[in-house]
C-alpha cells in the first residue's frame, strides 16, 4: 500500500509506554473471559492463549496504566505505528466523505495503541484480545504484536492485511454511528455474525475508495483477502483442532468474510453492506 513515511494522527494516542501488566478481581478475569467467547467464540479464546501463552490482564483504573513500563520501541515498531496512524485516518476520511454524500455528518473515532493490557470503556483488555472496537468511549484498540500473530501464525502476511485488520474496526464505529452495532433481529439468531460480516464488508468500501485513489499496490487486496480467510470461525476452529460448529460462530466463516469484504471492494457503497437484510451470507 501507498502510505505516508513518518506519519502521525492527532486522533491515535501512544499508549506503549502506559501499558504494563498487573492481577485483577476474579470478578474482573471473568467478565473479560465474557468478553472473549463473544468477540471469537471458543475456538478463537483458543487460538489467543496459543499466540500469546496465556492471558494477562490489566488492573483498574481508567488511565491505561500497568504495573510495569514497557520498554523502548524499535524502528521496525514505529514504522508499523505510522502505517497503523496512516490507515486509521485513511479511512476515517473515506466514511467523512461517505456521509456527507448521504447528507449526514460523520463523528470521528480515535485509536489507541498500547502494549500488553490496556484499559477502556468496556473494561480491561490484553493483547490476547486481539484488536476491538469500545462503543463506550469510540476508540478503537490494538497491539501491534497481534500483526507478528496474524503474519506467522496465522499465514496472513502484508501491509494491507494489517490494513483490513484497522478498517474492520473502523466499520464498528460506523455501525455505531449508523445504529447497526449491537443489532440482534436477523431473526435466525446471527446478529453477532452479521454485524462482524457487515463491518468487513465496510472495510472493502474503504478498499474500494484506496483502489480508486490509486494507493493500492498489486496484491493488496489479495493479502486482505487472505486475512479475512485467516480469521474466519471455521478456519480458527480448523487450527485450534476442533469441530466446525456453525451455531458457535461470532464472526463468520473464512468463504463468508472474504464475500462480504469482496462485495463492499466491488461496489464502494454503504447500501451494499446490509447484512441484516440479506437472505443469504
Amino acid at each position: 500500500m501507498k502510505w505516508q513515511r513518518g506519519y502521525r494522527s492527532e486522533d491515535v494516542q501512544d499508549l506503549r509506554g502506559r501499558s504494563g501488566r498487573a492481577s485483577v478481581p476474579s470478578a474482573g478475569l471473568m467478565q473479560l473471559g465474557v468478553f472473549l467467547f463473544q468477540r471469537f467464540g471458543i475456538a478463537g479464546v483458543v487460538i489467543a492463549v496459543l499466540i500469546y501463552g496465556g492471558l494477562q490482564f490489566l488492573g483498574g483504573g481508567s488511565s491505561g496504566g500497568g504495573a510495569s513500563v514497557a520498554g523502548p520501541t524499535n524502528p521496525a515498531e514505529e514504522e508499523l505505528f505510522q502505517f497503523a496512524s496512516f490507515v486509521f485516518d485513511d479511512a476515517q476520511r473515506t466514511w467523512t466523505q461517505k456521509f456527507a454524500e448521504e447528507g449526514k455528518t460523520y463523528r470521528k473515532a480515535s485509536m489507541a495503541i498500547f502494549r500488553s493490557s490496556v484499559a477502556s470503556a468496556c473494561g480491561g483488555a490484553t493483547a490476547a484480545v486481539g484488536p476491538f472496537y469500545c462503543p463506550g468511549d469510540q476508540k478503537v484498540y490494538i497491539d501491534l504484536s497481534f500483526y507478528q500473530a496474524l503474519r506467522e501464525r496465522l499465514g496472513a502476511p502484508g501491509d494491507f492485511a494489517q490494513a483490513y485488520v484497522i478498517a474492520h474496526e473502523v466499520g464498528h464505529h460506523v455501525q455505531h454511528l449508523t445504529g447497526k452495532l449491537g443489532r440482534n433481529d436477523a431473526g435466525d439468531g446471527g446478529g453477532s455474525v452479521r454485524a462482524e460480516l457487515q463491518a468487513d464488508c465496510y472495510a472493502g468500501v474503504w478498499a474500494h475508495d484506496t483502489s480508486r485513489r490509486d494507493l493500492l499496490d498489486a496484491g493488496d487486496l489479495d493479502e486482505a483477502m487472505t486475512a479475512a480467510r485467516a480469521i474466519g470461525d471455521d478456519t480458527l476452529a480448523q487450527n485450534a483442532g476442533q469441530a466446525v460448529r456453525p451455531e458457535s460462530w461470532t464472526h463468520g466463516s473464512a468463504a463468508q468474510r472474504k464475500r462480504w469484504f469482496e462485495r463492499g471492494v466491488k461496489q464502494g457503497t454503504l447500501a451494499a453492506c446490509d447484512t441484516f437484510a440479506a437472505s443469504s451470507l
